[in-house]
């Protein structure tokens, strides 16, 4: 329940209890100021069934709330519930008692104010009192009546002495005698307000002069404030004529008494109160209606200010139950937000103070569990970039040696779908079944008896040959393999192909040959040619016929050999010294046509074509080098296809664009439909001596490989053809291509320098 909502419960409650209490203090007054209760009975009853419609409705409200929560399970509203009930039973029930009590009471109260023996006794005194001033009235009028017939025996008209006397004997406040019109003849005495008496009216001397004398009861009505009584008793008698004279006119004797003012204040209060003890036995039922409703509805107003403050005084018990209850719930669905606190110093604020502090802890945790787990995943991440932008390849087997996990570059080394065999054991690999055998192995051998220098790992080196997609052998691969145990019986191994690294130290070991073949063997090649030539010269004379024949063709044995000696040991020395290139902005399509002019017969024979590309960029090189590359592929491309009369060599150069439209690299190819390059060779066709002439010396492509590192551009070579071309009966060439990617480019504003004229030649 929000602050809001309890305030207006209390709010209300207060306003049901004040207005309950002002029922009472009304209903307290009835008695003292019944005409004061009745006057305001109306409103303050109808404003009394709204403040209770209005509590009711708040009530309705609140229950139907509280049936919900019930309805729904929420913890704390079953408690809420129970005290709700508690504190209404403990306002209702003694209400009713108090109201049954009143009940009879106020009933048998109104009754017992209409009983007969009240009822005579009101009758009694009313009659006693109307008696007692009739017979005052009567009196007077006597009396008065008598003073006048003495007047008219006197004959004499009367004296204002006379009239004097008169009055004192009479005890009155005032006498006059009038004429026929009421105009005052001779007066004594007067009121105590007036200087001169009252003049009869025009009623009371006709009447007294029809029967001789009239009297009347004046000044006592019931709205004369008891302050202000002036009750009198006024008696008018005709003053009979003494004489028969014509035109004589009567004269009256007016007489005023006063009434004491304890008698008349007694016969008002007599006549008022029968007056209204009629009414309200007139009224018994409506008196009683009305009292009984006044007690119902102060009753229904405490009773629903009970039941308010019940709710409003169970939320307040049941609110940090509440608060802890929701807590709690949010906790178990994971939230640990700021928790609300109640705001009391008793033991279950403390307890939700206490439970906000545990969550905050929580939260704490989790936080410092949620970023451990985000380095855990962020190093994993880390990890898993690293090992699959790694060039070496990595697998993970688990303690019963199945594939765990695998590297993209484990894929690209084997050329086999590793991937697809995690959960599986290497050895169902096709084509690894040898070589997971020899691995497994060198793992039990480093467990049992591991080498010196391998306490963490173990490496070595296997030769691996995998088969393609359509089950042929490929080239053998060889690989440097390192093994080392992890955590839980798991095993990783990383590999690397090494076969380029194998290659480079062939070619380094044949440099090294290169080097000492320059060095030992050149230096007595020309001291032999120089020794047959001498022999020949000293014995041709001597010798005739066949042994001069035999003797010329031993000398030119041994000078044609000792020259291919030379030539051969001048190549390797080219190779070996081979000189560090001077780099330069370069136009290769210039360079393409400077060589080219030494095949201009193959060019018109059409055994040698071009094909080269506009807008080239200008790259970086030295021309005397890539001349000799240039040189070395056409020639190569040519001797391929010297046996066959369609041969063909296409040269051809191209800018390679990216997505954006930017050049690459620029790139060189040398294309012939030659048979190509067997299998056994496209692995090793840049190391010394690989060739597939008779009479090669393997050095052309290993000088272009050279070249090509100096310059860091790529070389590549393939065969070209359609799937089956090697089949059986069909022996069509396949071709093959040799393309150099240069990547190197000169600066914009650097112009390309013209290659030299002279072209070197290199021995294939």
């Amino acid at each position: 329940m929000t602050k809001a909502t309890r305030w207006a419960l209390l709010v209300s409650a207060v306003a049901a209890t004040g207005a309950g209490l002002v029922l009472t203090f009304l209903l307290s007054i009835a008695t003292n100021n019944p005409r004061l209760y009745e006057r305001h009975y109306v409103w303050l009853f109808w404003v009394n069934v709204i403040v209770a419609a209005l509590l009711m409705l708040v009530i309705c409200i609140a229950a139907v709330r509280l049936l919900l929560r019930v309805s729904r399970g929420k913890f704390g509203s079953r408690l809420l519930l129970k005290l709700a009930g508690i504190f209404a039973l403990v306002g209702v029930l003694p209400g009713a008692l108090v109201y049954t009590v009143s009940y009879q009471f106020v009933s048998r109260s109104i009754e017992s104010w209409f009983d007969v023996n009240v009822e005579r006794a009101l009758s009694a005194g009313l009659t006693l009192g109307k008696g007692t001033l009739d017979t005052l009235v009567s009196d007077l009028a006597t009396r008065t009546r008598t003073a006048a017939e003495h007047m008219a025996d006197a004959g004499a008209p009367p004296e204002a002495l006379a009239l004097e006397r008169l009055r004192d004997q009479l005890g009155a406040q005032s006498v006059q005698i009038v004429g026929p019109n009421g105009q005052m003849l001779l007066a004594s005495g007067g009121g105590s307000t007036n200087l001169l008496p009252e003049r009869p009216t025009l009623a009371q001397l006709r009447t007294a002069k029809n029967i001789r004398v009239t009297s009347a009861l004046e000044g006592l009505d019931e709205d004369t404030p008891a302050s202000s009584f002036n009750a009198r008793v006024r008696a008018v008698a005709l003053i009979p004529s003494s004489t028969f004279t014509l035109g004589e006119q009567d004269r009256y004797l007016v007489v005023t008494q006063p009434v004491p003012p304890t008698l008349a204040a007694n016969a008002l209060a007599v006549q008022a109160a029968y007056r209204e003890y009629q009414q309200r036995a007139l009224a018994l039922g409506g008196l009683k209606k009305m009292y009984i409703g006044t007690l119902t509805l102060a009753l229904v107003l405490s009773v629903f200010g009970a039941l308010l403050l019940a709710v409003a005084f169970g939320n307040q018990l049941a609110r940090p139950l509440l608060l802890l209850a929701e807590g709690v719930r949010q906790v178990a669905h994971g939230d640990l937000s700021v928790k609300p606190v109640f705001a009391s110093r008793d033991e279950l604020g403390g307890l939700t103070r206490s439970f906000a502090a545990m969550t905050e802890q929580l939260s704490e945790a989790r936080e410092l569990v949620h970023r451990s787990v985000a380095q855990v995943e962020a190093s994993r991440a880390n990890l898993q970039t690293i090992l699959d932008n790694l060039t070496a390849g990595v697998i993970v087997f688990d303690r019963e040696g199945r594939i765990e996990s695998v590297n993209p570059g484990a894929t690209r080394i084997i050329r086999l779908p590793l991937s697809a065999y995690k959960g599986r054991p290497l050895e169902e690999v096709d084509g690894l079944e040898t070589f997971a055998r020899a691995v497994w192995q060198r793992f039990e051998l480093h467990a049992t008896s591991p080498e010196a220098g391998e306490r963490d790992h173990w490496q070595d080196s296997f030769e691996l040959k995998t088969p393609d997609g359509e089950g042929k052998e490929r080239d053998a691969i060889t690989l440097l393999v390192r093994g080392a145990a992890m955590p839980q019986g798991a095993r990783l191994m990383v590999f690397d192909d090494i076969t380029e690294l194998v290659s480079a130290q062939r070619m380094e070991a044949w440099s090294e040959v290169a080097r000492r073949l320059a060095h030992e063997i050149k230096n007595p090649l020309t001291p032999i040619q120089l020794s047959a030539e001498r022999i020949e010269h000293r014995l041709a004379a001597k010798l005739e016929g066949p042994e001069k024949a035999m003797l010329e063709r031993s000398v030119a044995t041994i000078v044609n050999q000792v020259q291919s000696m030379k030539t051969l040991v001048n190549e390797f020395r080219d190779y070996a010294r081979l000189p560090s290139a001077a780099l330069e902005p370069l136009d290769l399509n210039a360079l393409v046509h400077d060589v080219l002019h030494l095949y201009a017969q193959q060019q018109e024979t059409g055994h040698l074509t071009t094909d080269l590309g506009t807008g080239l960029p200008a790259i970086v090189g030295d021309a005397i080098q890539l001349r000799q590359v240039i040189h070395n592929l056409v020639q190569n491309g040519l001797d391929a296809v010297a046996d066959r009369a369609d041969g063909h060599v296409k040269v051809v150069t191209e800018a390679v664009k990216n997505e954006h439209g930017d050049v690459r690299v620029v790139r060189l190819s040398v294309i012939d439909n030659g048979p190509g390059f067997a299998e056994k060779v496209l692995k090793r066709a840049f190391e010394p001596y690989v060739t597939t002439k008779a009479r090669g010396t393997g050095l052309g492509l290993a000088v272009v490989k050279k070249i090509a590192d100096e310059h860091g551009a790529r070389v590549r070579i393939a065969n070209l053809g359609t799937k089956g071309a090697d089949a059986p009966g069909t022996p069509a060439p396949r071709g093959a291509q040799v393309s150099l990617s240069f990547s190197r480019f000169a600066p914009a504003v650097a112009p390309a320098k013209p290659a030299p004229a002279a072209a070197s030649e290199a021995a294939r």
